[in-house]
């Protein structure tokens, strides 16, 4: 039997109106009204599920909504007094920046520009109404427009709000989904500290000490503690992917899976989707990769006989695993060869993160390798191995992930042998000298890969690699030997 599963979909309300297969997550909501907060940041890997959870709590809370329909037979529908005082009863103020990018800080400002633009076209009665300050008015067509000043831009979030609370005499509540994207972005490409100036008070004003905040759920990869963007917040919390808190309401439980793959007639898969897309640790959940799972369940129901794939291999970021190795001062390929063999290592992992520092020290390499998902805690120790007081055993997921870790080893190092002066390897190889071939060819796996980390398969590829250059000049000069 088919389901129908809500791929690339992340509108909550869309995925409920078209039935498509929900695995009920609004527990999450009555478990964010029962811990006192103001400000409540929840930091998770990418591809979990932060955007979806976010589109729904705007869904419930939204007063210009009706939300009883896409709601009904839910979890959070059978708690009748939080719906009667929450559901549909409150302004909500709804902003994702996970499409904040660009080449340049140009590119990316005027990306910022565009979003609140929109936000004030979702907002536009704001613009007449009677009990809105003109002023605000004023700055708001602006913005609608695209053509407000900087100085208005850092400053919009606090006053859509005020202008909010004036049209509904009620205080609002803000959802920020993936806050952090922005600077990360920057960080990747050159023009940190300018997006920085314009992130801390853009988002910074809109929860520090603002009259018209009821209460505001935040969404990111990391928490960025250091550049004061949370200072100042009253009753503010964060919760990360170590706490217990919403442990369960990102990601897929093992449950969850085994009913999904029940109901989808695929129950035999079991196996593989558990070695491929399981082994995530959330506070003391064992979790799944939402984003994964559905798209390896749609595979299946398009072929029973699909392979399990690498669905992250096409999504950004990647490219971080390759940084680290490639850092001056850094060595860590022999823990990386430690952690494709399946073992764990011991690392002090960092929550207070800034993306500019991010490359700054070994210690932030591995606290970023967990905090994204490349890693997840290991709660069981090798035999033998003693817990080290401040440290965290860490290792790779799943298959899919040490798919990553290979493909990113093995492209290092075809470019490090690439740029290598092979010369003397040449000659040993043409005159037949063993001994010293051996030892060149040892060096070079000392300085790159182990060998008891790969298969026969790879020593064929590892030897075409290192001949691959003398073979190409020898078929464009048709000379014999390696091209013949």
């Amino acid at each position: 039997m088919k389901v129908n599963l809500p791929i690339g979909m992340d509108l909550f309300y869309k995925v409920r109106q078209e039935n498509c297969y929900y695995i009920d997550k609004t527990g999450l909501i009555q478990e964010l009204l029962e811990t006192p907060f103001e400000v409540n940041l929840i930091t998770r890997p990418r591809r979990f599920g932060k955007t979806l959870a976010m589109s729904m709590l705007a869904e419930f809370f939204d007063i210009q909504k009706d939300s009883r329909k896409i709601f009904e037979g839910l979890e959070i529908s059978k708690n009748e007094e939080l719906c009667k005082n929450w559901m549909n009863q409150w302004p909500v103020l709804f902003l994702t920046l996970k499409d904040i990018n660009g080449d340049t800080f140009e590119s990316a400002y005027g990306m910022l520009r565009y979003a609140v633009g929109d936000l004030c076209i979702t907002h536009a009665y704001l613009e007449d109404c009677e009990k809105v300050n003109k002023t605000d008015q004023q700055v708001f067509r602006r913005l609608k427009s695209a053509e407000g000043t900087e100085e208005e831009l850092k400053r919009s979030l606090a006053m859509i709000m005020r202008m909010m609370k004036a049209h509904y005499g009620k205080e609002v509540i803000l959802l920020i989904d993936e806050y952090d994207v922005p600077l990360a972005k920057a960080s990747d490409n050159g023009y940190y500290k300018e997006m920085l100036g314009i992130i801390r008070t853009f988002l910074g004003m809109a929860w520090k000490t603002n009259p018209a905040l009821k209460r505001a759920v935040i969404t990111g990869c990391l928490r960025i503690a250091k550049e004061s963007i949370f200072t100042g917040a009253n009753n503010f919390i964060s919760s990360s992917i170590q706490a217990r808190a919403y442990e369960r309401y990102f990601g897929f439980s093992p449950q969850e899976v085994k009913k999904l793959l029940a109901d989808a007639e695929l129950s035999d898969h079991l196996a593989e989707l558990k070695d491929w897309y399981d082994g995530y640790l959330f506070g003391k959940q064992e979790v799944y990769c939402p984003w994964d799972v559905i798209n390896h369940v749609r595979l299946l129901q398009i072929d029973g006989e699909g392979k399990p794939q690498n669905y992250w291999k096409d999504t950004s970021h990647n490219s971080i695993i390759r940084s680290f190795i490639d850092l001056p001062g850094i060595d860590v390929t022999e823990k990386f060869e430690q952690l494709l063999a399946g073992a764990s290592i011991q690392e002090k992992v960092s929550e207070d993160l800034t993306y500019d520092l991010i490359h700054s020290s070994e210690e932030n390499l591995w606290s970023i390798l967990y905090l994204a998902g490349y890693l997840t805690r290991a709660e069981i120790l090798q035999e033998g191995e003693v817990p080290e007081e401040g440290k965290t055993a860490l290792r790779i997921p799943n298959e899919e992930v040490k798919t990553v870790f290979a493909d990113t080893v093995a492209k290092w190092f075809t470019d490090t042998v690439t740029v290598m002066d092979r010369r003397e390897l040449f000659s040993a190889w043409w005159n037949g000298d063993a001994d010293k071939l051996t030892e060149l060819v040892t060096d070079i796996l000392f300085d790159t890969i182990s060998y008891y980390d790969y298969k026969e398969d790879d020593y064929h590829a590892f030897a075409a690699g290192l001949l691959q250059e003398q073979a190409m000049r020898c078929h464009q000069t048709g000379s014999r030997g390696l091209a013949g």
